[in-house]
């Protein structure tokens, strides 16, 4: 019999909590295209990455013009020099491929820079949200713009222009500078 009460009054326990929790929502997405430090920072990482992109096309457009001209001369070459020649484009297409790894590759020079640029402006942002969510006694706040599928959401709870808010930022700017009436519906 005491089981049973301890575990009646448990199981209430439990249900009034979880009534009590407060939940929330931001879009990061529409967070960041506020920030027009984000924007100057993502046309800084492509235009990084056009360019760096464009001087590894050269290295292989370079390469192919090397391995052509080979092959049309390797017929009339010496053993020793068709050797020198293989070699050379094999180390030039390495060279080549160590180019892409190092600015494209896992921890290479775009992830450095993006890790630069746009970490210090993502981490503003979750400091805002933390803030929001201790002031207000939320006990999870979801990211809309993430994997996490959202069937239905209030825009009373949605939380994104009171993070612009925080950050100093004018929320629904950038909807009326673009003239999309997307943002119309959910940021009034």
């Amino acid at each position: 019999m005491k089981r049973l009460t301890f575990l009646a009054v448990f199981i209430i326990a439990i249900s009034m909590y979880s009534f009590g929790q407060k939940y929330a929502y931001v879009d990061t997405d529409y967070i960041l295209e506020n920030i027009s430090e984000y924007r100057i920072a993502q046309d800084q990482l492509d235009e990084l990455s056009v360019k760096w992109q464009k001087e590894i096309e050269e290295k292989f457009a370079d390469i192919d013009k090397l391995y052509k001209a080979y092959q049309a001369e390797s017929v009339l070459l010496p053993e020793d020099m068709k050797k020198k020649r293989e070699d050379e484009i094999i180390n030039k297409e390495k060279e080549a491929k160590n180019l892409q790894k190092k600015r494209f590759g896992k921890n290479g020079d775009l992830f450095k820079k993006r890790q630069e640029l746009i970490k210090p402006i993502q981490d503003r942002i979750y400091n805002a949200i933390e803030e929001i969510a201790t002031n207000s006694n939320y006990a999870v706040i979801f990211d809309k713009s993430g994997c996490l599928t959202m069937l239905y959401t209030n825009p009373k709870y949605d939380k994104s222009d009171a993070v612009l808010d925080k950050l100093g930022y004018k929320p629904g700017a950038i909807q009326k500078q673009k003239g999309e009436g997307s943002g119309e519906n959910r940021r009034k």
